[in-house]
């Protein structure tokens, strides 16, 4: 071979090196410049609600990437988390519009200014009207993101546009069950729009968790997600025991009873026992347990309150369809002040919610209910010394049982009262949460009556 072709080959090495290390630069990029490799799939073929109830619970839907690309398939947030109806969206509402409907000298409060224990001046401030926002899955009809704001529609057509970045289930993205392109983990920049559509009949699916949570405040029965999180027999609980670090499927599992303040005894199916300490699931960092109690909505159960969880053998269902979330009513019924007054129409509570969907936030010891308004008949404060700190509200259920509920979360000092829109008024009434006695909730219209009255 010459010297000039020995040069040629030479030279034509280091161009196809120079190719592939160029091309192993470019993937990343490619990748983080968020460009399908797939290219765009064929529209969806539609598909019929699923008949099994081991399959109708679970999170279904249609995701759009910004490439184009639409994927539908049973869903789970995060990868491991939300993925049943009836598991809660979060965000968070930086914007309130409803503060247009109250005076602006009536949304500032006054502190004191202190030194050394004596009041020098009072500082006057504008209310934070901020709110967390919470919705059942079964409640949503679409999410979409847009710059840094994140639009959220509702089956009722109500619209909430949330701080994207402080909504944590979208930020931790998405995985999708496809049957033409499997399981795919969707980022949220990858995302486009989320669609949620009756769950069809699944090839395959998980147990749901089931089962029996025992407090010292009582005991709470449904579905339960585990650290707020693990909620399928296929989800692990992580520990270590003597012989080292352990996991174990949920589904093998019968009990698990607080041992210690960081252990648990957890005992299987099949008669073996253990003790698993030295983890978040087993311990003090353990963030409660989620149960689907239908007599409240959804309560929280902390470890500090917990004591024994007894799963259930065999449920066989996965939960509420998404067709038996019917879209949320405007909250209606009467206020009565503390000065006897007495206001009817359409209410707006905490200056926040305002369907029966919505929920009313609040504990009863190391327990946090969180109630569907549309559960809710009333709800009565404190006598004239007010709901403050210690003292109990009394909230009446449809079912006939009163919580007393501690003066906290959506019942302490930071509610910024009621909106109530008579029909007697061209404005709203506002009523300050200091100068309520008692309020009062219409009973929600049944689906079937309001279908009659839309015919």
């Amino acid at each position: 071979m010459t010297r000039a072709g020995i040069a040629g080959g030479v030279a034509a090495l280091l161009l196809f090196a120079l190719v592939v290390a160029l091309g192993l630069v470019a993937v990343p990029l490619l990748r983080d410049l968020d460009i399908d490799a797939d290219g765009v799939a064929p529209p969806p073929v539609p598909r019929s609600p699923a008949t099994s109830a081991a399959h109708r619970g679970f999170l279904y839907g249609r995701v759009t990437t910004k490439s184009g690309t639409v994927y539908e398939g049973r869903l789970r947030f995060g990868g491991d988390e939300e993925a049943f109806w009836g598991d809660y969206f979060n965000g968070f509402k930086e914007e309130n519009p409803w503060a247009a409907d109250v005076p602006a000298e009536r949304l500032t409060e006054s502190r004191p200014v202190t030194v050394l224990g004596v009041e020098i001046t009072r500082r006057t401030r504008r209310l934070n009207l901020g709110r967390p926002f919470m919705a059942r899955f079964g409640d949503i009809r679409r999410i979409e993101p847009s710059g840094r704001e994140l639009l959220v529609t509702l089956k009722s057509g109500a619209e909430f546009v949330l701080n994207r970045f402080d909504a944590d289930d979208f930020a931790d993205g998405v995985r999708v069950w496809d049957d033409e392109h499997g399981v795919v983990d969707l980022g949220e920049r990858r995302i486009r729009a989320i669609e949620f559509l009756p769950t069809a009949d699944l090839k395959a699916a998980p147990n749901r968790l089931h089962g029996t949570v025992r407090t010292q405040h009582g005991s709470f029965t449904g579905f339960v997600q585990w650290d707020r999180q693990s909620s399928v027999g296929s989800d692990e609980l992580q520990g270590r025991n003597a012989d080292g670090e352990l996991s174990l499927r949920f589904d093998a599992i019968r009990t698990i009873a607080r041992d210690s303040d960081d252990s648990a005894q957890v005992t299987l199916r099949d008669g073996g026992a253990f003790v698993l300490a030295g983890t978040r699931d087993v311990g003090r960092g353990n963030r409660g347990v989620y149960v689907d109690d239908r007599r409240y909505g959804r309560v929280l159960v902390s470890w500090e309150a917990f004591e024994r969880i007894d799963f259930s053998d065999a449920v066989g269902e996965s939960g509420p369809a998404y067709g038996d979330f019917p879209a949320g009513q405007p909250l209606s019924g009467t206020v009565t002040t503390r000065a006897g007054s007495r206001l009817a129409g359409r209410l707006v509570f905490d200056l926040d919610e305002s369907e029966t969907t919505e929920t009313l936030d609040a504990p009863a010891g190391d327990v946090d209910y969180t109630i569907p308004f549309g559960l809710v008949t009333s709800i009565a404060l404190p006598g004239h010394e007010g709901c403050g700190d210690g003292r109990h509200a009394g909230v009446t259920l449809h079912s006939g049982e009163t919580l007393k509920l501690e003066c906290a979360g959506d019942l302490g000092e930071g509610n910024a009262g009621m909106l109530i829109f008579t029909d007697a008024s061209e404005s709203a009434e506002y009523v300050r949460w200091v100068d309520l006695k008692r309020i009062d909730l219409d009973r929600p219209v049944p689906v079937e009556r309001r279908a009659t009255e839309r015919g």
